[in-house]
């Protein structure tokens, strides 16, 4: 090798060597040390402790491009043996055992197909997220107030169907003034629907429940005391706004439940229960010689307790910890993208939303069917059919009776064969009897017959509403379902008013042919609504 040859050598080993190492020979005067010197030198350095002078020496260290070992300013490291050196792949950048730092947004972008490991207790994790009726455990209080509120609206629609003869005797009004009680509380619904969204939003939901049952006492008292008819009109218009908010924030609490459609059909259950009873207490009471209006003294207690006990069940609800904290985060969360033009316009964004159009055509067919029939077959079975006003009123209770036993007895079965099919066939049965009460000249076979249709139509309501909890984005639940509510007693309030128009020039037959005509609006609404798809917000 030439002297220049050498020289460069000498220069690149020097590399190897630490910089301490290096000073101290110059200072020295040492002469530089030869490259099998050099190598030797640094074998030594890099070997570990506790090897023995004698042993093999372990390779020298990798070193980088401008010559700086690898290890230089960092921990003392070790030589990989055999085995862990299997498991390096070229290419890849190494991590320590505790390394834990998180993928780069390209990784994630890269493993996002990928499907992702399910948890072996995926069960038990779903359970802890979706809310059910023991978690969290304030849920069963509050269901338990939400039955009496719903006892307390089925006293309250089906009694007048009742109450209805007695008060015209009383106010001496005719079939279309005495209707204006369905027209004020159907208003009151009406009403209540722009604004459910904002006072939950603004008051709370414990807040809110607890002032709408207040309203409620007040409505009753007023009714209670006989006062002139526009009077009584304009509670039952107050009625109808406190019923209305009430209805929309149960609705939505029940069916975000695990097993929501059933337990809404349990609760729409208790509603035909109050149904029952009103038209049997009422019929009894008057019959008896007592005020029509003593009856409400009934709804007005019930509602003195359910107030507090709706402020006790669900304070602290939007704010608990657990699932309701997560599910308002969520929902925080997915309408955080939306401006706050939008969020003022929530309501013209449920109005153009499908589902909440053909929703509330189906529910103001349905109310209107079922309102219409409480309320005007008992005059239908007085004028044609010449029955005992002491006796018939009681077939109101059976068309009640018929309503509470289906949703209590067909949610459940109709939600497994498939909602869908299972309301066009409900709805059709229903039409069919309704033509058997309009042909089948024979009151106890017309009692029978408005039984049945109860039974069929009571689990239309629960089935449909789950259907549209299931299509509807949950940031317009609650207004979407308070609209469809609205509308539902409005055709709750427009049917009866109509059917009573016309009873006034053609007579009280006019109610069948309504009726069916509602049931083809109720199919034609149901067929057009969206397939249920799985939401991805």
């Amino acid at each position: 090798m030439s002297t220049s040859g050498e020289g460069r050598v000498r220069r690149w080993f020097s590399h190897l060597l630490p910089p301490s190492h290096t000073k101290e020979m110059h200072t020295s005067g040492q002469a530089t040390p030869s490259p099998a010197a050099i190598l030797e030198t640094s074998t030594t350095l890099h070997t570990e402790p506790g090897t023995p002078a004698d042993g093999v020496a372990k390779p020298p260290p990798i070193v980088s491009k401008d010559g700086v070992p690898v290890s230089l300013g960092r921990q003392p490291s070790r030589t990989p043996n055999d085995i862990e050196l299997e498991t390096i792949e070229w290419g890849k950048r190494l991590t320590g055992p505790g390394d834990t730092s998180p993928p780069s947004p390209r990784e994630l972008e890269n493993n996002s197909g990928m499907a992702s490991p399910v948890p072996s207790d995926s069960r038990q994790i779903i359970s802890s997220i979706v809310p059910s009726v023991k978690h969290p455990y304030m849920n069963r209080w509050r269901i338990a107030v939400c039955c009496v509120a719903f006892f307390i609206q089925g006293l309250n629609d089906s009694a007048v169907g009742a109450l209805l003869p007695y008060m015209e005797n009383h106010y001496h009004v005719s079939y279309a003034v005495v209707s204006l009680i369905f027209v004020a509380n159907a208003i009151g619904f009406i009403a209540a629907a722009p604004v459910c969204h904002t006072l939950n939003n603004r008051f709370g939901r414990a807040k809110v429940l607890s002032a709408c049952t207040i309203l409620n006492v007040i409505a009753f008292a007023v009714i209670i005391s006989q006062p002139p008819y526009a009077v009584v009109v304009i509670a039952f218009f107050v009625l109808g706004f406190a019923f209305a908010t009430i209805l929309a924030l149960d609705n939505v609490f029940i069916v975000n439940l695990r097993g929501g459609t059933e337990l809404l059909g349990y609760l729409h259950g208790v509603y035909g229960v109050g149904g029952i009873v009103a038209p049997f207490a009422a019929t009894a009471m008057v019959s008896s010689g007592a005020r029509w209006s003593y009856f409400y003294i009934l709804s007005l207690a019930l509602s003195l307790f359910n107030s507090p006990a709706f402020f006790w069940s669900f304070k602290g609800y939007e704010s608990e910890n657990g699932t309701t904290q997560l599910l308002t985060a969520l929902e925080r969360t997915a309408s955080r993208a939306a401006t706050i033009d939008e969020k003022k316009n929530i309501l013209r964004k449920a109005l153009k939303n499908r589902t909440t159009l053909l929703g509330a055509l189906l529910i103001f067919a349905y109310q209107g069917a079922e309102v219409s029939i409480s309320g005007w077959v008992i005059s239908f079975l007085i004028d044609y059919r010449n029955g005992d006003p002491t006796r018939v009123g009681y077939v109101t209770s059976g068309f009640w009776g018929g309503i509470t036993v289906g949703r209590f007895i067909l949610v459940a079965p109709a939600n497994k064969l498939g909602a869908r099919t299972s309301v066009i066939v409900l709805v059709a049965l229903t039409a069919g009897f309704q033509f058997m009460v309009w042909f089948l000249p024979n009151v106890i076979g017309n009692a029978v017959a408005v039984a049945l249709i109860g039974f069929l139509l009571g689990p239309i309501y629960p089935c449909a509403t789950g259907v549209f909890s299931k299509l509807l984005p949950s940031h317009l639940q609650i207004t979407s379902l308070g609209f469809i509510s609205s509308m539902g007693s409005s055709g709750g309030a427009i049917a009866p008013f109509f059917t009573g128009l016309l009873a006034q020039k053609v007579g009280t037959v006019v109610l069948n042919p309504i009726c069916i005509a509602l049931c083809v609006v109720m199919e034609i609404a149901w067929v057009g609504l969206p397939r249920v798809v799985k939401r991805t917000e």
